[in-house]
């Protein structure tokens, strides 16, 4: 893949969760890329010049050296694997690919949505960025307590989502669940697995949550 457009910018906000997934992933694979911080609040993202340049308001967003760009978390991840093959973090054999990607979607649909629908109506700072409706806050705390079980049962049998070694799977997973830590939300105390689990990962540099550098 010497021969593959190579990243140029990353445009990011690293406090928001799906930028801290990118974050951990190239972290843990040792690459660094210049980034470009956006205050969501400002909703830089929604620049005329940012929407011509990447086609979409999401965050993070990736330029490349050929001037084409890439969003999307998973999107960019996978490109990034790709250029970066170790350490292996999406799948080293068919099965793996399967299963990392089952539990992607699994904690994206099951954790990461409903937490954000969550958050999106019921917090205050997104009231000046979001037409709030409790309602719809209250509904999605029942799917996101489910996915908690799921989870939860998932690693009672296995010691990480997919298996037995750190994946994508888990990276998604743990910034999700402390992502929650927004809604109020915490893993219930009878999971001892995901507890112990999280508590595992705690230390892991590509875990911490961002600060941004003093003014």
């Amino acid at each position: 893949m010497t021969d593959a457009p190579q990243p140029v910018r990353l445009v990011t906000c690293s406090t928001a969760p799906n930028p801290r997934r990118v974050n951990a992933f190239l972290i843990e694979k040792g690459v660094e890329i210049p980034k470009e911080e956006i205050d969501l609040a400002t909703r830089a993202h929604y620049d005329p010049a940012h929407l011509d340049k990447f086609g979409t308001h999401h965050l993070p967003a990736l330029e490349l050296s050929d001037g084409s760009t890439l969003t999307e978390t998973m999107a960019i991840c996978r490109y990034l694997e790709a250029l970066h093959p170790e350490p292996n973090l999406m799948g080293a054999t068919p099965l793996e690919l399967g299963r990392i990607d089952q539990w992607n979607r699994r904690v994206e649909f099951m954790i990461m949505l409903p937490a954000a629908y969550v958050f999106r109506h019921s917090h205050p700072a997104m009231a000046t960025l979001e037409v709030q409706e409790p309602v719809m806050s209250e509904w999605h705390r029942r799917p996101l307590a489910k996915g908690l079980e799921v989870v939860e049962a998932r690693l009672r049998a296995s010691p990480f989502l997919a298996g037995d070694r750190f994946t994508m799977a888990d990276i998604n997973a743990y910034i999700a669940l402390d992502f929650m830590r927004v809604t109020k939300t915490r893993v219930p105390e009878d999971h001892t697995a995901t507890l112990a689990w999280q508590a595992s990962l705690a230390d892991r540099p590509s875990l911490q949550r961002y600060v941004p550098p003093a003014a």
